[in-house]
């Protein structure tokens, strides 16, 4: 505020900077959905490695395709991943156990809990009003404790209250009704709990209304990229699942990974860029799938995933160690995995590329890398601003920073004090990008331009209520071609 004088000396005042920094959002976070062992239902849960993953969700499971590409999104780089659980069952089942008065659920719907076993004991502080659940492994001999909490009580008031205490404290147990009394019961055997109907496409595409499928993200503050494992093993991501995707994204400044089928030769792949039908820009697609041992084999087996898991680390990857504007692709995208389920030729890979698909390719010394990074609108036909996918997530990084950066200017009088504030604050953000390397060009005037002024806000505009930011950059290309030439010099052998 200002000073007001009222005595002769020297007056302090402290003036605003009009500095509001712009942070850069994260670009790599993942988003997966479809079916796990167990976990919270259209709940959408960011976790930070697979081990947090095998906690809430389970872990691998054999008839779930995205937990093996949650594994090898951690296993190639990955680093945040947000989790949509896919249930097929709008009424889940979940296991119970009734020891009294007390009855318990599972702590999520599925068969995963059918063979646990619960028991009630006293052997607690105090006897005659607390008492203690163990869950134990039903399926050893014998059987195996695998939490006990203690001290709990049935009185509603009390903070060991057993409903308030299983949700804080417990891995495995709710309360469906808190009724009975305090004693030595079990060990009780669970009853119901089932993994419900094998999940469809449909499932995985949800209903926006309801905040089912895809559209429980609605509920998650970002994601950058979206991963749509099969909703069972042999069972691809249709054409419509994957349009709606792409158009999800593009709402919501994301890119889609789309898994081109793989069971037919590469020259029929050529055809995979139709699976998106629009908001192509948003959306790229990768081939062939990846092989890898998979963990629950006895005998190693090298199965066959689709590659967007992979690919997503990769991005991740490239992102912390080069930024979103470097390609995801070359030989520094290096996959973890066994092999690929068709080997590709420079020829395959020369029909793929100009028709927007991206080659997963093995070389020698290199391994089996990505080698490819055009969106889905990138064939050379289009002609597309976004041919190229670290252009495309560049503007994507953009747009999201800058939206979330600039919310303080809502309600601020619209006139010059105000663009001379936004054109400094979103020019800072700019320069420290182009020092980073983000942007073509050599000084700041050739990589971006900040306008923000009477020019681009009208007095119509401020009468609207609007006031109009003009941002432009130079994006950084991939040299997807080295082209070296050599000549043999001949007549000019010095005397």
């Amino acid at each position: 505020m200002p000073v007001t004088p009222t005595y002769p000396g020297v007056y302090v005042e402290e003036i605003p900077s009009g500095v509001r920094t712009i942070v850069g959002v994260s670009t790599s976070t993942t988003a997966f959905v479809g079916r796990a062992l167990k976990g919270p239902v259209r709940t959408p849960t960011v976790i930070h490695s697979f081990a947090e993953f095998g906690r809430i969700y389970g872990g691998l499971w054999a008839d779930a395709p995205m937990t093996f590409a949650v594994q090898q999104y951690f296993a190639n780089g990955g680093a945040t991943a947000v989790i949509v659980r896919v249930f097929p069952n709008p009424d889940p089942s979940r296991a119970t156990w009734t020891l009294g008065g007390l009855i318990l659920v599972a702590s999520s719907p599925g068969g995963w809990a059918k063979d646990l076993l619960v028991e009630m004991d006293i052997h607690s502080a105090d006897p005659a009003n607390l008492f203690n659940l163990t869950v134990y492994d039903g399926t050893t001999t014998p059987a195996t404790p695998l939490e006990t909490i203690r001290n709990l009580s049935f009185n509603a008031s009390s903070g060991a209250f057993v409903t308030k205490a299983l949700v804080q404290k417990s891995e495995y147990l709710r309360v469906s009704n808190a009724g009975g009394a305090v004693g030595n019961v079990g060990p009780v055997a669970a009853v119901g709990g089932d993994d419900g109907a094998a999940l469809g496409n449909t499932d995985i595409q949800g209903d926006e209304t309801d905040r089912t499928g895809i559209f429980a993200l609605l509920d998650t503050d970002i994601f950058n990229l979206l991963c749509l494992p099969p909703p069972k093993p042999d069972d691809p991501i249709t054409g419509p699942t994957w349009t709606a995707a792409a158009k999800f994204c593009a709402d919501h400044r994301a890119m889609l990974l789309v898994d081109a089928e793989d069971d037919k030769p590469a020259t029929a792949a050529i055809n995979a860029p139709a699976l998106v039908a629009s908001d192509k820009k948003n959306a790229a697609i990768f081939y062939p799938h990846i092989l890898v041992a998979n963990p629950l084999s006895s005998t190693g087996a090298i199965d066959d995933y689709v590659p967007c898991g992979a690919v997503a680390g990769i991005f991740a990857q490239t992102d912390a160690e080069r930024g979103v504007w470097k390609a995801p692709a070359g030989i520094e995208a290096t996959l973890a995995v066994s092999g690929l389920s068709r080997s590709l030729t420079d020829g395959d890979n020369g029909i793929l590329n100009p028709v927007g698909v991206n080659c997963l390719r093995t070389f020698p010394v290199y391994g089996t890398v990505v080698w490819g990074s055009r969106t889905v609108d990138g064939a050379d036909v289009m002609a597309s601003e976004w041919k190229y996918v670290p252009v495309r997530r560049t503007a994507l990084f953009l747009e999201e920073s800058l939206y979330r950066g600039l919310k303080w200017v809502v309600f601020e009088p619209n006139a010059a004090p105000l663009w001379a504030q936004i054109r400094l604050n979103v020019g800072a953000f700019m320069q420290n990008l182009f020092r980073q390397g983000a942007f073509a060009g050599t000084t700041p005037r050739e990589a971006y331009f900040v306008r923000c002024d009477a020019d681009t806000t009208t007095q119509t505009d401020v009468n609207l209520g609007i006031v109009n930011i003009l941002v432009g950059f130079a994006p950084l290309k991939p040299a997807e071609f080295v082209i070296l030439k050599l000549q043999q010099m001949a007549g000019q052998i010095q005397a």
